[in-house]
């Protein structure tokens, strides 16, 4: 009897094993490995491509960088039911019984492709991870710009204390325009409306009615309110429909003397118009987080406006990053082992 009973035991848990969930993840280190794996009982954590450091700040994409880490790449995912990570076109292909791929990014631009995209695979990301700290950081240029800090930065090894009209400007009564109203623009839109400005919001959905928005346009009405626009604020996806949506156009339409902050894609507005409308006097300043190209290259136009803020892509960061991509994945690996719609899908065909 206790024989029959111990191999009744080694059948069941044969098969329970058998029914875990395959979930490889790519690029994460021992620490975040074991916190995914205290989710559930129903799902085999498999990591692949483990980085050196014991400890990161925040999960970001990781590619192989040996013939040897994309053959165990391959070998991993072709079984898996889920990808956490930054997946590949050959990933994509490779990877069979593939459900649900979770992107490490709120951007999801370089993971459109046909395989993927035409498939029945759930695509979440991080779309609402980094919002705060990209907002602070929007806010923080647009402040620096107005209060003059960065001139005030510039000059303080000089130890000069020279007090006299600098024509201060403050935001009680400007109008901002928000282009993309999502994660990163109603976070953006609350910090405005905060500090006394009226916020006009431009999205491509209906968006439930906010406190903090005066009003919303479509996308294809950008240009009847850009004249109104005291600063406007790039938060939004990058598409194929919103790629260049701020041209020589759109920047022509802008007041006189008014601000840009671009925190999203650098894609998604003219870099040569932006230098046309910064050398004319069009504009009183600019802040940007991205730019096109990536990194922005020594010599470029844009390097030489002394009311130019620039960061090279950081507005993401924050201490609460990890935090929060940790409580999106731990959530949706415990949702997608119960068979529960998942947090933050994207839109595949839209592309957020």
């Amino acid at each position: 009897m206790k024989k029959l009973i111990a191999i009744c035991a080694l059948v069941s848990s044969l098969g329970f094993a058998q029914g875990k969930k395959k979930i490889v993840v790519v690029g994460f280190p021992e620490q975040v490995v074991q916190e995914l794996r205290k989710v559930t009982t129903e799902a085999e954590i498999v990591p692949v491509l483990m980085p050196k450091a014991a400890v990161v700040t925040a999960i970001g994409p990781v590619s192989p960088r040996t013939e040897e880490e994309r053959a165990e790449l391959l070998r991993q995912v072709a079984d898996a039911d889920a990808f956490i990570g930054a997946p590949s076109q050959e990933v994509i292909k490779a990877a069979k019984k593939l459900k649900w791929v979770q992107i490490p990014s709120a951007g999801v631009e370089n993971y459109r492709y046909p395989e993927l995209i035409n498939s029945d695979i759930i695509m979440t990301n991080f779309q609402k991870v980094a919002s705060p700290g990209i907002a602070d950081h929007a806010m923080g240029m647009l402040l620096a710009l107005t209060r003059k800090l960065n001139y005030f930065i510039a000059t303080r090894p000089e130890e000069n204390w020279v007090r006299r009209s600098y024509e201060l400007l403050e935001l009680k009564g400007m109008t901002a325009v928000v282009i993309g109203v999502g994660g990163i623009g109603s976070n953006v839109a609350v910090r405005a409306w905060a500090a006394g400005m009226t916020v006009i919001g431009v999205d491509p959905e209906d968006v439930n009615p906010s406190p903090f928005i005066s009003r919303l346009v479509y996308p294809d009405r950008l240009d009847s309110v850009l004249p109104e626009a005291d600063v406007v604020f790039v938060c939004a996806p990058l598409t194929p429909k919103s790629e260049n949506m701020m041209g020589p156009k759109q920047f022509a339409l802008m007041k006189k003397g008014s601000f840009f902050i671009a925190v999203s894609r650098g894609r998604l507005y003219s870099m040569d118009a932006l230098v046309e409308a910064l050398k004319s006097g069009k504009l009183a300043g600019a802040g940007v987080d991205v730019a096109n190209p990536e990194p922005l290259p020594k010599g470029h136009p844009l390097w030489k406006f002394e009311n130019v803020i620039i960061t090279p892509h950081v507005a993401t960061i924050s201490q609460h990053e990890l935090e929060r991509q940790m409580e999106v994945m731990k959530e949706n690996i415990a949702r997608f082992v119960r068979g529960e719609p998942l947090k933050y899908v994207v839109d595949k065909q839209k592309g957020y």
